[in-house]
């Protein structure tokens, strides 16, 4: 039966980082012919041969990249999750792969490693090791001898040269232990708990060691597995199969530096068994992707010999990776710390393992609780679970994570039967972190025995009396047995039965563990009342916040707007998982707080209300009704006058009168901004009344807006003080006479002219500039504005009258004045002013100022460019191509044609990427690559645009 089409994040997850994953979303849509054998994927893309099957998964391709998967191979499977494959026939390259595949996995079984050999070897390494393990014991007497405080004091070189002597010794295992000493010494809370911890089982390793012919072969193999004795996967693979429908759970990536290791969590369905598949690449290498987190398949496992066996090769697939709904085996909280209790007792050296929770919800203060009321800690940067509170709202939900002392380290959930994986630690520190072992133990170690001498006193842990006492065999595990031989016959040293008791005090306090009681979960997310967008546009919206979109960081802000304000106009709510990146976007960009508050949903100011920094989102102008304005929060009337101002402007304003007295003057503020939406001169009353507010921000919002209301009162103010200090004088020549106001009184400060002067300037021509910009232009009826502006570019005042003419129009929006002075006083106006006004301009005026720039090859046309809106017009969308055209072909450099290139994506209409798509094509045999590249950048952004309008396009436009 075929494979069960893959979700799209399961497709990504086969990408070995997040550039790959840019590439194979660029050639996704070039296959030219696709097909589906089975479980093998396969298709033509410029001229390769790609396949993928789903049942290793394996992934051939005829490139030259050393990167496996490529990104054909990944942009194969991305497509066929995307929207599936065709029907067209596999041609013989693809099923001469299969049989070579085939032929390979039947000469594998066939083959059986030499026993004898591997006899040999081992015999060979036991001798290398024993010489190390009897240095370690020797070291590890004389730390707790000397104290651990000093140890403390002497840094990570304390333990290198140990280290190097166990790498010496071959017991690498062993070597990594005595290295990650020297992260914990001395270093954060609980150090020296945390580091006679580390060195009780470095103790129990090496005393079981030393008695490895005693032990049975399991415990045999635990103890030669923790000082790093490989066994060969083709021994492993010749050992027994546990066969099972194998679900992946999660997994996780780790570097050290040297090695990149990808530790992957699968769990049997009928065997109820967890196992642990590692795989290690070296850096810059990417790791295996064979096993997806949340799909499933039908298969045999190999595990490596142990008392507690968890780690495993996949050694046979009976089926190809499909999706599953939700895990199987998952339990309470009791019962998955009652099995962790028995994987700790056969093997005591393990410091994590799996659980798979049943049910469990997030609680305020950093724990996952069950319907029974049973808690347990999230790990130290795990501890605000935002991934989860969104995907599942705070319902109920399946979690699979890690489990050590440290708390729980999530690994996935499943939500609505969809498989949601584990957000990625977050920076935490002064994370609570308790004591794990006795304070009479800890005490002896950090003095050291040779100052205090270990009694071998009974030990308690918790409520239980552990007796240590060899005389009487009352002693447990490894600790507990009498050595044998002729170097442990003799007198132990009192290091050693410190040593001793810390190791069984650590392991009975990790293996008896018990839940946390009476965390209240967090209260659930209300429901939501708009009905969720497409999940295709869900899908877009994540590419675009994790980075995988076509154009790099440069345009994902852009993109991100133009998805929010399609999504916004169709109506509808974002996937809930993706609520965390989207609030953080917003939080970084007040641009788009807007939109992303009307596609956040219910559930995104549910979120909002947890976490300080998404605050904003609750104080966002949201459209709602309200029943009693009286008893309606500062939000709810803000969201109420939004809606109100629009249907009922005079209503609007009504209701904020009625409480203007008794609200605080930030909601003052906020409820004046609202009247921008059907300003009327009924409005003129209480925004003069706002002017002698006694918040500033209250009076500057109110003047802004009387300076956008045609007749009103303000205006005429200014009108009058304008013309008395401006006055047109007829003569030969006809001239301006200017008298600057004399001082700033009172009433000049009510109607909005409060800034003081810039550096440089005068306080007659700040106040001057300061005025015209109030004045209303429509009041300059004698001279056409370009007689104006040739009168005053010979004025003594020249600066401050063309200055304040160019704010009052950007401020009124008036294109003929603003057409005037760009047209005259170019060379006059400040910078900022000058580009001020070009926004004042006419899309089409400003798209031909910037098609005529590019064609005489004006420095200004980038700029020009920038600032349109978009989308752009024929005319200049036509002009841009050409000048790409050109500019591929002749320019010397590519920094210019990959700046038009860039400026373009956002703003250049989506109906032009075929045609750019054809014209990178056409210069492809050309031109360099490097020319290339910025065109085919561009190309793909227009898809991703296009297809991202044709997603939230409402059902009427389709229609």
């Amino acid at each position: 039966m075929p494979a069960q089409r893959w979700s799209v994040s399961q497709a990504e997850s086969l990408a070995p980082d997040p550039g790959a994953l840019r590439r194979a979303r660029g050639v996704a849509g070039q296959f030219t012919a696709t097909g589906r054998l089975d479980d093998i994927l396969w298709g033509l893309c410029r001229g390769h041969r790609v396949a993928a099957d789903l049942a290793g998964p394996a992934f051939t391709c005829s490139c030259p990249s050393f990167q496996a998967p490529c990104k054909h191979a990944v942009g194969l499977v991305l497509r066929w999750a995307e929207t599936g494959t065709g029907d067209e026939p596999a041609p013989e390259w693809v099923t001469g792969w299969r049989a070579a595949r085939v032929a390979r996995a039947r000469r594998r079984a066939e083959s059986t490693p030499d026993p004898v050999a591997a006899a040999r070897r081992a015999r060979e390494r036991a001798e290398r090791v024993a010489g190390g393990v009897t240095e370690l014991r020797r070291w590890l007497d004389d730390q707790v001898e000397q104290g651990l405080a000093d140890l403390g004091r002497r840094g990570r070189q304390a333990f290198e040269p140990l280290a190097a002597r166990l790498v010496d010794a071959q017991a690498p295992g062993a070597a990594s232990a005595v290295r990650r000493l020297g992260a914990i010494a001395g270093i954060g809370p609980q150090w020296a708990d945390r580091l006679l911890g580390e060195l009780a089982v470095l103790h129990l390793l090496a005393t079981a060691y030393d008695r490895l012919d005693t032990l049975d072969p399991a415990t045999a193999a635990t103890v030669r597995a923790g000082l790093g004795f490989r066994t060969p996967a083709e021994e492993v693979l010749a050992g027994s199969r546990v066969a099972d429908r194998w679900q992946v759970l999660g997994q996780s990536d780790s570097d050290d530096g040297t090695l990149t290791t990808r530790r992957t969590w699968l769990h049997g369905s009928s065997t109820s068994r967890f196992a642990l598949v590692l795989s290690f690449a070296a850096p810059g290498q990417p790791l295996a992707a064979d096993l997806v987190p949340g799909t499933e398949f039908r298969g045999d496992l190999c595990f490596y010999p142990g008392a507690a066996p968890l780690r495993a090769l996949v050694a046979a697939r009976d089926s190809a990776a499909e999706p599953f709904g939700s895990p199987d085996g998952a339990g309470s909280v009791r019962a998955t710390l009652s099995r962790w209790s028995v994987l700790l007792a056969a093997d005591p050296f393990r410091y994590d393992g799996p659980m798979l929770l049943a049910d469990v919800t997030p609680s305020p203060d950093g724990f996952l609780v069950d319907p029974a009321g049973d808690a347990l800690p999230l790990a130290a940067g795990f501890r605000e679970p935002w991934w989860l509170l969104a995907a599942a709202g705070g319902r109920p939900a399946p979690v699979a994570a890690e489990w050590s002392s440290g708390g729980l380290r999530p690994l996935a959930a499943w939500v609505d039967g969809e498989f949601v994986p584990a957000g990625a630690a977050a920076p935490e520190t002064g994370a609570p972190r308790a004591a794990e072992l006795p304070p009479e133990v800890l005490a002896a170690a950090l003095v050291g025995t040779a100052r205090r001498p270990w009694s071998g006193r009974p030990v308690r842990v918790g409520p239980a009396r552990i007796d240590l006492d060899r005389g009487d065999g009352a002693a447990a595990g490894f600790a507990a047995s009498a050595p044998t031989g002729p170097e442990q016959a003799s007198p132990r040293s009192a290091a050693a039965d410190l040593l001793d008791a810390a190791a069984v005090a650590l392991i009975a306090r990790r293996a008896g563990v018990l839940p946390e009681t009476a965390k209240a979960p967090v209260p659930a997310a209300p429901a939501e009342n708009d009905p969720p967008l497409p999940v295709a546009a869900g899908v877009r919206l994540g590419r675009i916040l994790s980075g995988s979109a076509p154009g790099g960081a440069h345009l994902e802000p852009e993109l991100l707007a133009q998805w929010l304000a399609a999504a916004a106009a169709r109506g509808g709510v974002a996937p809930p998982v993706l609520l965390p990146a989207l609030l953080d976007a917003a939080r970084r960009n007040t641009t788009v707080r807007g939109p992303v508050a009307r596609v956040a949903g219910r559930r995104g100011g549910w979120l909002a209300a947890q976490r300080a920094d998404w605050g904003w989102l609750l104080d966002e102008v949201t459209p709602v009704a309200v029943a009693d304005w009286a008893t309606a929060s500062g939000t709810e009337r803000l969201g109420h006058l939004a809606a109100l101002r629009r249907a009922d402007p005079a209503r609007a304003r009504e209701l904020v009168a009625s409480t203007w007295e008794t609200d605080p003057a930030e909601q003052r503020a906020r409820f004046l901004q609202t009247f921008a939406d059907g300003l009327s001169p009924g409005d003129e009353q209480l925004l003069e009344r706002a002017l002698d507010d006694r918040r500033r921000e209250v009076r500057q919002i109110a003047a802004e807006l009387l300076r956008h209301l045609p007749g009103a009162a303000l205006g005429q103010r200014m009108r009058q003080r304008a013309h008395a200090a401006v006055r047109l004088v007829l003569g030969d020549p006809v001239r301006l006479a200017v008298r600057p106001p004399g001082e700033l009184d009172a009433a000049l400060r009510r109607d909005g002219v409060g800034a003081g002067p810039a550096h440089g300037a005068g306080a007659g021509a700040w106040l001057l500039e300061e005025v015209l910009a109030g004045t209303p232009l429509d009041s300059w009826t004698e001279l056409e504005p370009t007689g104006y502006l040739a009168l005053a570019r010979g004025n003594d005042w020249a600066t401050p009258l063309v200055h304040g003419w160019a704010k009052a129009a950007v401020t009124q929006r008036d294109v003929r004045w603003a057409t005037a002075l760009l047209g005259a006083d170019r060379g006059v106006l400040r910078e900022a002013v000058r580009w001020d006004l070009h926004l004042v301009l006419p899309p089409r005026e400003l798209a031909r100022l910037a098609a005529e720039a590019l064609r005489t090859e004006d420095g200004s046309a980038h700029r020009l460019l920038a600032l349109h809106p978009g989308p752009w017009p024929e005319r200049l969308s036509v002009t841009v191509l050409e000048t790409i055209a050109r500019r591929a072909r002749t320019d010397r450099h590519t920094w210019q044609l990959g700046e038009l290139c860039r400026t373009a994506a956002p703003a250049m209409p989506p109906e032009y990427a075929d045609l750019t798509g054809r014209l990178a094509a056409t210069l492809q045999p050309e031109v360099d690559p490097s020319r290339v590249r910025p065109v085919a950048d561009l190309a793909r952004a227009l898809v991703f645009r296009e297809e991202m309008i044709g997603e939230l396009r409402t059902p009427e436009a389709s229609r």
